[in-house]
């Protein structure tokens, strides 16, 4: 994956300030897994965002991981989902914002509710216990932004962030 990142020049005018080719890892949660690969393309921690050369280089490394937890960040991450591939069940502390690239997948709530997405399909993920199954035959590529968010309350109680496999 590609990724260009835009800046300025001492003269305040507009510059490329990095084109490069991303590699793609695991999640830390869930490094052992060879059929989900995932580009950390960008991840900020406060708001407002921090545009100066000094936060480019923690900007640029992005999060390996699904708690992004600050409470006022935000990820970037194209992920790649394998035929057959299947996440954990997981709950972040965020409102992420999914984007069906290429493929199918199927959104699996915690409550039974299963719906598919395909390419050009979004999804609004409000702190909900989930998993993603690709179930066809094709790879599935998605774009996550995540946003820190205050924890979902029920019934008086905060849900926390979850990882089970």
């Amino acid at each position: 994956m590609r990724r260009i990142v835009t800046g300025h020049d001492a003269a305040g005018q507009a510059v490329v300030a990095s084109d490069e080719e991303l590699s793609g890892a695991a999640l830390a949660e869930d490094a052992d897994r060879a059929d989900a690969m995932f580009f950390q393309v960008w991840a900020t921690t406060q708001m407002p965002v921090d545009n100066s050369d000094s936060a480019l280089d923690a900007q640029a490394a992005g999060s390996a991981t699904t708690v992004v937890g600050n409470g006022a960040g935000s990820v970037l991450r194209i992920g790649v989902l394998a035929p057959g591939a299947r996440s954990p069940l997981h709950r972040t502390q965020s409102l992420d914002y999914g984007i069906c690239l290429e493929g199918e997948c199927d959104l699996e709530l915690d409550g039974g509710a299963v719906v598919t997405l395909r390419a050009g399909d979004v999804v609004i993920q409000r702190g909900t216990n989930h998993r993603w199954h690709n179930r066809s035959d094709r790879p599935c590529r998605f774009a996550w932004i995540l946003l820190d968010a205050e924890p979902v309350v029920a019934d008086g109680s905060p849900l926390p962030t979850s990882w089970q496999r």
